[in-house]
């Protein structure tokens, strides 16, 4: 497995909430990013990392899906809107284990999920570091019980859905960096790779 050559322990990672939404706004989410993230292979990536990928597989080539990985889904993504994924469309590929959840009315998908999940109040205010303002917003998140990354759960947010221009996060520079991998996730058979896409895959 190839390392990413262009990560910098001398960057401190930083948490930070960044927000998401499909076009018509219909759908909208807080994700919680720790970058930059730790390189794969690295011993920086002894702690679980915020990843970010493309892999070549038909679906996600065809839907133009950039994923990010969170290392704790119950805790670094909250739904706002709508407060159910019942009311979202969606589409189950990956025999019929993966949930393409989308917009009704756009389109756009913003997440693929598989599990379970639960509605919850929560202080979003506090959980964005800004304080507690002791009011409670109603979010739809992965259940935390129960829930192991990668396995019984699975979360994976579109890059291409969070808003531009928010501190701390520059697709570009996600890019240039080459803090993105290239999974051969058609044939199984190629490395991770960071330097350009697989066969079939896209920049």
């Amino acid at each position: 497995m190839s390392t990413n050559p262009s990560y910098s322990p001398s960057s401190p990672p930083t948490r930070r909430p960044y927000h998401g939404s499909c076009h018509c706004g219909h759908t909208r989410y807080v994700v919680f990013l720790t970058l930059p993230p730790a390189a794969l292979g690295d011993a920086a990536h002894e702690t679980p990392s915020v990843r970010f990928y493309k892999c070549n597989c038909s679906a996600c080539h065809k839907m133009g899906f950039f994923h990010v990985r969170v290392p704790d889904s119950p805790r670094d993504f909250y739904l706002l809107s709508p407060v159910d994924e019942a009311g979202l469309s969606e589409y189950r590929c990956s025999d019929k284990v993966l949930r393409w959840l989308f917009c009704s009315n756009c389109g756009v998908r913003c997440f693929i999920f598989k599990g379970l999940g639960e509605v919850v109040d929560v202080d979003l205010e506090a959980e964005m570091g800004r304080g507690s303002e002791g009011k409670v917003t109603r979010v739809w998140r992965c259940k935390a019980e129960g829930w192991k990354e990668g396995t019984t759960g699975y979360l994976s947010v579109n890059a291409l859905t969070l808003e531009q221009g928010q501190e701390g996060l520059d697709l570009r520079e996600i890019v240039d960096k080459k803090w993105v991998a290239y999974l051969d996730c058609k044939e199984y058979k190629e490395e991770v790779r960071f330097d350009y896409p697989q066969v079939g895959g896209t920049w």
